[in-house]
């Protein structure tokens, strides 16, 4: 009974000391995160909105277009996108500059905001007019509103589209 007893103690005490210090046994170290931000790495100087409704309500107070990236954290092709994007200065500077910015990583209700489909990444640009620029795509056939880190260029002369529609137009 006490041979027992004692080697329920002395399991329970290995146990318990394992649990205290799990750095020490091997286990994979904890990575730091920093807080999640509304630009989630897309751009953390730019200021960004937080729904689509009040994306809209800024575009139209502000006479700016609003450029929508819907995007995946765990999408190899939204983080490539996301990389090229945050390290464009002139990407960063028009953005800051001449746009109303969100980033979703969900769906809306609004499904003016997915014309050809719901896949990622994808960057829709809606006007003041609260119009979505259905006229302003990437290359691919298949989908219509997709960029790849290569499309960078394209992306860039689509917002100065953007900009120069806004201005003919309203």
């Amino acid at each position: 009974m006490v041979k027992g007893l004692m080697s329920v103690l002395l399991i329970l005490v290995a146990v318990s000391s394992s649990f205290g210090n799990p750095e020490k046994n091997g286990s994979a170290k904890k990575e730091k995160k920093s807080p999640q931000t509304l630009s989630r790495g897309w751009g953390d100087q730019l200021t960004w909105t937080q729904t689509y409704e009040e994306a809209l309500f800024r575009a139209r107070s502000s006479n700016k277009p609003v450029m929508v990236i819907h995007h995946l954290e765990d999408c190899p092709h939204s983080q490539a996108l996301k990389q090229v994007f945050s390290s464009s200065k002139k990407i960063q500077k028009m953005a800051d500059e001449d746009f109303i910015v969100l980033n979703l990583v969900y769906e809306t209700t609004d499904k003016h905001l997915s014309p050809d489909g719901q896949y990622v990444p994808r960057i829709i640009f809606v006007d003041p007019s609260l119009t979505v620029r259905a006229d302003i795509t990437g290359r691919y056939a298949n989908r219509l509103y997709t960029y790849e880190p290569a499309d960078i260029n394209l992306l860039i002369s689509n917002m100065e589209k953007a900009k120069r529609l806004l201005k003919t137009e309203l």
